[in-house]
């Protein structure tokens, strides 16, 4: 069956997950704007996701994990889009976007598609699709502010974050730091207490909040001990006019080039990139992500997949799976 490139689909996303992501919810931003972007698009959107969530522009489904994910899916639906890998024959056609490191010695499906080219290759995948946001979401952009520290944008109670590291950095480059996504007191890292007077703590924040901070920031500090799949934060920082001051793993080489950040596991060589921060263009950062790295962009490279499934193709060869076991617990950062 030929699909012309013309034809409206009605497209199912499912994950089980509230959306609007209200806080952080990545994956959740990802396939809300996705979402709008097809609607604007023509195309028409249903969600299937966990109960309590709310669109204006798709019919919305709860998710019911105890149920077989076939008998959720509505009879007109052309296509299926998951964010997870499904334990059942999918009867429609269907994707499935890996937003995270998997275990190795797990098996993908063979429509698998990842976030870079990075966790593509890493799990013997060639099909990949950048993640994307719609900046009209966000406040206003001050690229004239005045910025007098930098800022740690992540999960601070996941060690592979390096939290550790960031404070290490900024206090050794004798840098003020803003931490958005955790608290002084972590009770799950063993009763944790940041003392460090440099650095000041501002837990989970929404866009209006996350915006105010990053018109105030120098950059983002983002020293990962993984192979990071693609990184909201770094886009979301260069947006914000940030340069980006991280480890090299991953994705992150292709996000970040020598023009808008500094790329070491060094933490010689971070310290004094810190120290020249305004060096960097923040037009040129803003730019940047607002071009490569837009909700459109990537809704248009989900389109050709889109008529690549609706055409029988399959996107894989063979089960996608992680070629290469990661036999340290933490990439190197000295």
């Amino acid at each position: 069956m030929f699909i012309q490139k013309t034809k409206k689909l009605h497209i199912l996303i499912v994950l089980p997950a509230k959306i609007p992501a209200l806080l952080y919810g990545g994956t959740e931003r990802v396939i809300w704007d996705l979402g709008k972007c097809l609607y604007d698009l023509g195309h028409q959107i249903t969600y299937l996701v966990s109960e309590g969530s709310v669109c204006p522009f798709a019919n919305v489904l709860f998710y019911d994990s105890q149920k077989s994910l076939n008998t959720q899916i509505p009879e007109d639906v052309d296509l299926v889009h998951l964010q997870f890998s499904p334990n059942e024959e999918i009867k429609k056609p269907y994707l499935v976007t890996i937003h995270g490191n998997i275990p190795f010695g797990m098996k993908l499906d063979k429509q698998c598609v990842f976030v870079s080219k990075n966790h593509a290759e890493r799990h013997g995948s060639q099909v990949f699709v950048y993640n994307g946001l719609d900046w009209s979401n966000y406040p206003t952009i001050d690229l004239k502010s005045k910025r007098n520290s930098f800022h740690f944008l992540a999960n601070a109670a996941w060690k592979v974050k390096n939290l550790k590291g960031a404070l290490e950095l900024t206090k050794e480059a004798n840098q003020k730091l803003v931490v958005l996504g955790g608290h002084r007191f972590n009770f799950r890292m063993g009763w944790r207490f940041t003392f460090d007077t440099h650095v000041r703590f501002e837990g989970m924040v929404n866009n209006q909040k996350k915006a105010k901070f990053l018109n105030e920031s120098k950059g983002l500090i983002f020293p990962v001990l993984w192979d990071e799949p693609f990184g909201l934060a770094v886009i979301e920082s260069l947006y914000f006019g940030c340069p980006v001051f991280a480890t090299p793993y991953g994705a992150l080489p292709e996000l970040v080039n020598n023009n808008v950040g500094v790329l070491s596991n060094q933490k010689s060589v971070l310290i004094e990139a810190l120290k020249t921060s305004d060096s960097f263009d923040k037009k040129a950062c803003h730019e940047y992500a607002q071009e490569q790295f837009s909700a459109i962009k990537m809704t248009k490279e989900y389109l050709k997949i889109y008529e690549k499934v609706m055409n029988g193709e399959v996107l894989n060869d063979h089960q996608p799976t992680l070629l290469n076991k990661q036999e340290e617990k933490y990439l190197p950062f000295k």
